[in-house]
């Protein structure tokens, strides 16, 4: 039975998606560096900021643009970041069943607890693993393996739930259970060529799971 549930924040529990591109656009343009579609960003969501800048722009040096972005990216963040539906229902559902919980993001400590401030999430959360609590981010098995050490929780009865390929790949590395959201940017049949346990078509799933055998 899972007893303990992880959640990477955006794009999975935290809609940050339209601020993530339109922050990258922003820094593209005011660098005059080409421009990229959409659809050319989201392979890449989900890896470090750092990793993003420098793939998008090419560059070796991201000093400025990194500046960029977080100027862009912190003006516009309460406008354009919301959770995506009944994500504070079912955790605190999940809390309220005894589920120890927590978050393994790729984002910055600092970012990670103004959002979770913001929706109220932080209190049910018992472990907050961000960039700068790693050496190796996802999808090395670190940040996973961190957050169940934290929590003293089973592997085998731990669930990472995300939206991207290389949360995936970090939960299958830690040796826990692997949950892809269907709501992922990247879509269901990407995230089904890494061979996730499960798809969530909806945050609800999560209580069938957490009550299986």
């Amino acid at each position: 039975m899972i007893d303990t549930v992880l959640f990477d924040l955006d794009g999975t529990i935290v809609d940050t998606n339209e601020l993530i591109i339109s922050s990258f656009m922003h820094v593209l343009e005011k660098h005059g560096l080409a421009p990229l579609t959409r659809e050319e960003m989201i392979p890449k969501m989900g890896a470090t900021l750092e990793q993003q800048l420098h793939h998008f722009s090419g560059l070796g040096d991201i000093t400025a643009l990194h500046k960029t972005y977080r100027s862009y990216n912190d003006e516009h963040h309460d406008a354009m970041v919301e959770l995506f539906p009944h994500v504070e229902e079912v955790v605190r559902g999940l809390h309220g069943k005894g589920i120890r919980l927590g978050v393994v993001t790729t984002k910055n400590k600092p970012g990670t607890i103004r959002v979770l401030d913001m929706f109220g999430l932080q209190k049910y959360m018992d472990a907050v693993i961000t960039l700068n609590d790693v050496e190796h981010p996802k999808p090395h098995p670190e940040p996973v393996l961190k957050a169940v050490q934290l929590l003293g929780s089973d592997p085998a009865r731990t669930l990472m739930v995300g939206d991207s390929p290389m949360d995936i790949q970090s939960a299958k590395a830690a040796g826990v259970l692997a949950a892809g959201v269907a709501w992922s940017l990247k879509g269901e049949k990407t995230l089904l060529e890494y061979k996730p346990d499960y798809i969530l078509k909806d945050m609800h799933d999560l209580f069938s799971l957490v009550e299986q055998e």
